[in-house]
C-alpha cells in the first residue's frame, strides 16, 4: 500500500499484522478521492476523521492532499500499532482515539470530512453514522464517505445520499447530513 497523491505520494504504508483487517485497495482509494475532489475542490485545511482506520490509509491520504488534521479511530491492537507507526513515519498532524467507532464520545467540534471503512457485512456503518449524527461529529456542510461491500445495504437515516459507486468488490457512498 502506498499514498496515491499529494505531498507523500508514492510513500509506503505499514499494514496491520494478521487477517483482522481489509486494507482499502489503491483503486478504491483513487476512486474515492477523485469523487471527493470533484465535490470539495481542495482538501486544504480540512478537519478529517478516519473511522475504522486500520493502517490509516484514508486519513493519511487526505493529509497528504492538504487536510489540516485527522482524528483516527481504531480499536484493534495490531491495527493501532501499524497506524501509530504510519503517523510517526509521516510526522502527520493527527490524533488517535483507541476506541470503537460505534461508541464515540461527543466531538469537541464538527469534522469537515469523515471517512469510514468498517468491516463488511456487520452493519457497523449504520451504527457509526447514528453516533456521528447524535454526538456532534458533523456540521451541516460535512461530507461522509463510507466504503461497504458491493451491494451491501446502507440505511443512512438522517443523511442524504449524494453518490453511490461500485468499485470492484467495494461500494463507495458519499453522504451529507440532512
Amino acid at each position: 500500500m502506498r499514498i496515491i497523491a499529494g505531498e507523500w505520494r508514492g510513500r509506503r504504508l505499514r499494514a496491520p499484522e494478521g487477517r483482522n483487517t481489509r486494507p482499502t485497495a489503491d483503486r478504491v482509494r483513487e476512486t474515492l478521492f477523485a469523487m471527493l475532489a470533484s465535490r470539495l475542490g481542495s482538501f486544504e485545511g480540512l478537519r478529517v476523521a478516519d473511522l475504522f482506520a486500520g493502517s490509516g490509509a484514508l486519513g493519511l491520504e487526505a493529509l497528504s492532499r492538504g487536510a489540516a488534521h485527522c482524528t483516527f479511530v481504531e480499536n484493534d491492537r495490531d491495527s493501532l500499532a501499524a497506524l501509530k507507526a504510519n503517523i510517526a513515519t509521516f510526522d502527520a498532524p493527527a490524533t488517535v482515539r483507541p476506541q470503537s467507532a460505534v461508541a464515540l464520545a461527543p466531538a469537541p467540534s464538527p469534522f469537515d470530512l469523515v471517512l469510514m471503512d468498517p468491516p463488511y457485512g456487520k452493519g457497523l456503518a449504520d451504527q457509526a453514522l447514528a453516533v456521528l449524527r447524535d454526538r456532534d461529529w458533523l456540521a451541516p456542510s460535512s461530507w461522509i464517505a463510507v466504503e461497504t461491500a458491493r451491494g451491501e445495504p446502507l440505511d443512512a437515516v438522517g443523511f442524504a445520499t449524494d453518490a453511490v459507486r461500485p468499485v470492484g468488490k467495494a461500494q463507495i457512498s458519499l453522504l451529507r447530513p440532512e
